[in-house]
């Protein structure tokens, strides 16, 4: 059973009366009356992130990773609440002090304050970070329309290749390491255009579980299809370089997710607006597909070969 399923039969039904927890079926809590919006993310050592041999950059990782939440719904995050369990290594003075540093660092970066949380003691290292944020408005996952264009901003597929650099999968120089790690460990969140989204986006969702999962989440109950073109969908340059030299498939790489970029979709009258607007923002935004209802199946096209449905769709907790 995965994640979603087990949402659907056992949780859903506990929400009907509460119109803000948004079926359970979105990133965030969203009380429109007060304005206030919650998102909620737990990470477990050995499924979230390797081990806890660097305490800086597992930190730095996990926070943007939920403050990504927040995000990708059009809302700026504003408290951030933690709840820390681990043992006397993990939690070391020399670890707390490099932790309590690595936040410090991320609340000035964001504009972040630390406003509570709980800690216990156990054998693996867990956190549970709570983000608020507050919004008249937020783009909802699946408010998508049919013949919306289908956006990504910035690059993805690198964290993935750092993570199977840390997994030593893959040996690689120590500047292509040293690129490729980093962008696992800290992700490039697209903040300057997040107050914006409202402007543009009818539906969007953070790319953390990977692209045609998180897409399948975007278009999910709404009996639309998506149409993407493998081509278009955005990757660095030393991304590029790798799979040329390694002659792997880019499938494989921007299916994996952790990336924390914007999925969207937005209307094709946005199109010139969406542009521009990037363009000003001195930010990368990707038309890769479109949506539609006029057809049986999702599609990746990939030069002249259409390929159904992929066999490579993400991460996904099954239970």
């Amino acid at each position: 059973m995965n994640e979603s399923t087990l949402i659907t039969k056992y949780l859903s039904k506990l929400v009907k009366n509460n119109p803000s927890a948004l079926k359970l079926n979105d990133d965030v809590f969203f009380d429109k009356k007060n304005k206030v919006v919650v998102s909620s993310d737990t990470y477990v050592e050995g499924v979230h992130f390797l081990n806890f041999k660097n305490p800086d950059l597992v930190i730095k990782k996990i926070i943007r990773s939920s403050i990504s939440d927040l995000y990708c719904k059009g809302v700026k995050p504003k408290f951030i609440f933690i709840g820390a369990s681990g043992n006397n290594n993990s939690f070391s003075k020399k670890n707390l002090n490099i932790i309590s540093k690595s936040l410090k660092e991320e609340q000035k970066k964001y504009d972040l304050k630390l406003s509570g949380g709980d800690t216990t003691k156990s054998n693996k290292t867990i956190f549970t970070i709570i983000s608020l944020g507050y919004s008249k408005k937020i783009v909802q996952r699946n408010k998508c329309k049919n013949g919306d264009d289908i956006y990504v901003t910035g690059n993805i597929g690198d964290s993935y290749l750092g993570l199977q650099i840390l997994k030593r999968n893959i040996l690689l120089n120590k500047i292509k390491y040293n690129y490729f790690v980093k962008k696992y460990y800290l992700p490039d969140l697209p903040t300057k255009i997040s107050s914006n989204l409202l402007n543009f986006a009818n539906s969007s969702i953070d790319i953390s579980d990977g692209l045609f999962g998180d897409l399948n989440k975007l278009i999910n109950k709404s009996k639309l299809f998506y149409k993407v073109e493998l081509n278009k969908i955005p990757i660095s340059i030393n991304l590029r370089k790798y799979l040329y030299k390694s002659k792997k498939k880019k499938i494989n790489f921007i299916s994996k997710g952790d990336d924390y970029q914007i999925l969207f979709t937005s209307p094709k009258s946005k199109r010139n607006y969406i542009q521009k607007f990037f363009k000003k923002m001195n930010q990368k935004v990707t038309l890769i597909g479109n949506l539609t209802k006029d057809a049986k199946n999702n599609e990746i096209i990939d030069g002249d070969r259409r390929i159904k449905h992929t066999y490579n769709e993400g991460y996904f907790h099954n239970f």
